[in-house]
């Protein structure tokens, strides 16, 4: 008992967003009416049907299945050979059913689009675009970017002037424009630009861009500047009418005044003087009069007390220092952080911070935190998004207080393009042990 499958070819080719047929011949080689399902497996089967899926047959009868193959204009579906299998499965006979294979070779397709991000940028000495370009075409394409703009007025710099971008995947190039002739005064002007993508494979396109570049003086400093001369003028010429005779007279009304308080407390001074020395003499006699009682030499007696001696402070704890440094694979949950922890090595003295310096030398994108961990209990001490600093520093006149068992938690929230990989910022920590 079972089945045969003979296929009209094995050899077929298709482009995608077409479809292309074979049929295969079943026949019932077993001894009973028998029922035989007709499938395609393999890594065409997603995009491939049997018409019919199934056909009842008389021992010895046989009946012709089309096979179709419709793989779709999509980058998931790669250009190249592709190998199948048609499968015919016997309902009453399992072990008797057969497996006929072939390939069908897929075309290839290009597909490719760019955008410069943000399309325009106002500044005065330079402006940063972002150039986007995707391949959602089914196979690897090479790209070449030539950036130019028409009067000759913009130097360029990118930081990749090559990719190979693999199917379904985009690129992220970064550019730097600058004008080469600068102004302090003026109304803004326009610069457009593009950006040339040669593709080794299809047609190049363009990507175009604006920059508008601006006066390098602020518009507010002329006003202020103005504003600041007219006020200098005045207090001048209230200085010369008005103030500068009331000050005179009231530092010569101070200064007698004060000359008479001067001459009171020092006729005071010399009077109390006199009195403390009548007091010295008759106390000095009293001394002697006491030590020729007690049969000791007045002469002998020390003349000077030893004086104190100011204890030295003692400082705050000991010195440390420590970075913790992040390795965070990227996430597309904003809300997903990854946990850097710094566990104190005495757990029986408290860490008083009183420095963080942030790092992000790669220019990542995401969110930081820096939480306190008191046995499971957290708190945020700070969140920062990645993109507003490449170096912070945060200095605390109040040091922040880590008791003895907790943990400091370094939590990055990486939202890097693919194209980038992990985010690798770092945080360092100074201040005291005690």
């Amino acid at each position: 008992m079972g089945a045969t499958a003979t296929l009209s070819a094995t050899g077929l080719a298709v482009e995608p967003g077409s479809e292309t047929t074979c049929t295969v011949v079943v026949r019932n080689t077993g001894e009973l009416v028998d029922q035989f399902t007709v499938d395609v497996v393999g890594d065409a089967a997603g995009w491939s049907s049997a018409e019919p899926g199934s056909v009842n047959l008389v021992p010895q009868g046989s009946a012709e299945v089309v096979v179709r193959f419709a793989p779709p204009r999509a980058s998931d579906v790669p250009a190249g050979p592709v190998p199948f299998g048609v499968r015919v499965a016997s309902r009453e006979d399992p072990y008797g059913s057969v497996v006929e294979e072939g390939v069908v070779e897929v075309g290839s397709f290009t597909d490719l689009s760019a955008e410069l991000v943000p399309g325009k940028v106002e500044a005065g000495r330079r402006g940063r675009f972002e150039l986007a370009v995707d391949n959602v075409g089914n196979h690897p394409v090479g790209l070449r970017f030539t950036p130019s703009d028409p009067d000759g007025e913009l130097d360029f710099r990118l930081d990749r002037r090559e990719v190979v971008l693999a199917p379904g995947t985009a690129a992220f190039v970064k550019l730097l424009v600058k004008p080469r002739d600068t102004f302090l005064r003026g109304q803004p002007r326009s610069r457009p630009f593009r950006v040339e993508v040669l593709p080794n494979a299809g047609n190049p396109f363009v990507a175009d861009g604006m920059f508008v570049q601006r006066q390098l003086m602020p518009k507010w400093l002329l006003p202020a500047l103005l504003a600041l001369a007219a006020l200098a003028v005045l207090l001048g010429v209230l200085w010369f009418t008005v103030v500068q005779s009331a000050v005179k007279s009231a530092a010569r009304d101070a200064a007698t005044e004060q000359a008479g308080d001067v001459k009171a407390a020092a006729q005071r001074a010399e009077d109390s003087a006199g009195q403390a020395k009548t007091d010295s003499q008759a106390a000095k006699g009293n001394s002697e009069a006491a030590m020729q009682a007690v049969g000791l030499d007045p002469s002998a007696a020390p003349g000077a007390q030893p004086s104190a001696v100011r204890p030295a402070a003692t400082p705050a704890g000991d010195p440390t220092d420590f970075r913790i440094a992040a390795d965070s694979a990227i996430t597309a949950n904003p809300a997903l952080f990854t946990d850097f922890v710094f566990t104190p090595a005495d757990d029986k003295k408290s860490v008083n911070v009183s420095d963080i310096v942030l790092q992000n030398p790669f220019g990542d994108l995401g969110l930081v935190r820096v939480v306190r961990d008191a046995n499971g209990t957290r708190s945020t001490i700070l969140e920062l998004n990645l993109a507003n600093f490449r170096d912070l520093d945060r200095h605390y006149v109040q040091p922040l207080q880590f008791k003895p068992g907790e943990k400091i938690v370094f939590s990055v929230s990486c939202q890097n393009p693919a194209a980038k990989g992990n985010c690798k910022p770092a945080v360092s920590f100074s201040g005291r042990v005690a």
